[in-house]
């Protein structure tokens, strides 16, 4: 469970219970849990301020807030997570029984025009891809990493969570549990090539303990940080001379659309990614029309 919060030691009853409903019920991921609880916090200090109460709050005092946060220079995407963090807060409390109304529920932010996710053309991934060169352990383990998340478009905090007995060679797939889900990702022959020298021939070489399950390490033999492995994404990047910003989620972002592109159903790739909503499986087609729209413009001799 994540660490409660605490203000001048002493534990926030309201938000403590809130977190473990967050982390028990809700299974929310360890950087929606950060965020929420820092935005209701951080509420929670203006309030008193305020000489009033999370508890007591209205929607003027919210609407007031975000007005605050603006006149502070906060961005609308920020002023806008804020209000669905104690949105989903007020809703927790209703649900317990402590608020007969959620004071946020009528109150509307500004509105975020979207920024859809950068992705890398099929070039650019074989590029990326090839950075990695496979003449010492280094290399080894990072172009199976690399491969896996193309391959399968984990997120990073999976990557880094998989264990051994995770990845079935033989049948060709991973496991992957994420966000209280498991789902079974199939991988394509290169990754199941790049895996089995991995694991067969370097692994091995890198790992002193026998009780260490995880599937990659760092060259210590411990399991990879994020800081670690964002550290390798960053290398390739300089490597390969792509001036697109590359980050673990890049890979992730660019399987889907390049799966979208190449005729797989919304479904399937949803399933795949672990998206709990369609909705947020449908971006990939707003990027994907983007970039056709892109080709088209520079392709077409009338265009």
């Amino acid at each position: 469970m994540a660490r409660l919060v605490k203000r001048e030691g002493i534990v926030t009853n309201e938000i403590a219970r809130y977190e473990e409903y967050l982390v028990g019920e809700k299974h929310a991921s360890q950087n929606t849990v950060a965020s929420y609880l820092r935005d209701v916090t951080q509420f929670a200090d203006y309030l008193k301020v305020q000489g009033s109460g999370l508890l007591e709050a209205t929607a003027e005092t919210v609407q007031s807030y975000m007005d605050w946060m603006q006149s502070r220079g906060k961005s609308a995407a920020s002023v806008t997570r804020f209000l669905a963090s104690v949105k989903s807060f007020y809703n927790f409390q209703l649900f317990s029984g402590k608020l007969k109304t959620n004071p946020a529920k009528g109150v509307a932010a500004a509105k975020v025009k979207r920024k859809y996710p950068e992705i890398l053309t099929s070039k650019e991934v074989d590029l990326f891809l090839e950075q990695p060169q496979c003449v010492d352990a280094k290399g080894f383990r990072d172009h199976a990493m690399l491969e896996l998340l193309y391959a399968t478009g984990i997120r990073v905090s999976e990557l880094i969570a998989l264990e051994l007995d995770d990845l079935n060679l033989a049948a060709g797939f991973i496991r992957c549990s994420g966000k209280g889900k498991e789902r079974i990702i199939p991988l394509y022959r290169t990754a199941v090539k790049a895996l089995q020298d991995y694991v067969w021939k370097i692994r091995p070489q890198l790992v002193s303990d026998e009780e260490e399950t995880a599937l990659f390490v760092n060259m210590n033999g411990e399991r990879m940080s994020r800081q670690g492995f964002w550290k390798i994404i960053k290398y390739y990047q300089g490597k390969a001379g792509i001036q697109k910003e590359i980050t673990p989620h890049t890979l992730r972002h660019s399987f889907a659309a390049h799966l979208l592109e190449n005729g797989a159903d919304l479904r399937s790739i949803q399933e795949m990614l672990g998206h709990a909503d369609i909705s947020s499986t449908q971006i990939y087609t707003h990027v994907v029309k983007g970039n056709l729209k892109d080709v088209y413009q520079k392709a077409h001799p009338r265009a």
